[in-house]
């Protein structure tokens, strides 16, 4: 330890540079968390004019078709991606 510099010194610039290297870190966090508060107001004002969307959708109801649905229901298929090509 040098002999003409103080204990103050010599633990003041350390010191210094902890204080500002946490004062960089809250900054630096606090910027981030109010950045994305902001990006979720603005998504949320964004869309304020649509309705609120469901969860969950309805219960998922199947029919069983006989072997003659079946049929005509491929013949229409059949014949839309007829129409469909050029």
């Amino acid at each position: 330890m040098p002999e003409h510099v103080s204990m103050f010194q010599l633990v003041g610039l350390p010191v210094l540079a902890l204080v500002t290297a946490i004062c960089v870190v809250g900054l630096g966090r606090l910027r981030r968390r109010h950045r994305f508060e902001a990006a979720a107001r603005r998504r949320h004002e964004t869309l304020r004019a649509m309705p609120e969307q469901r969860r969950s959708g309805p219960a998922t109801e199947s029919v069983e078709l006989t072997p003659e649905e079946h049929a005509a229901f491929a013949g229409l298929v059949r014949r839309f991606s007829d129409s469909r090509r050029p």
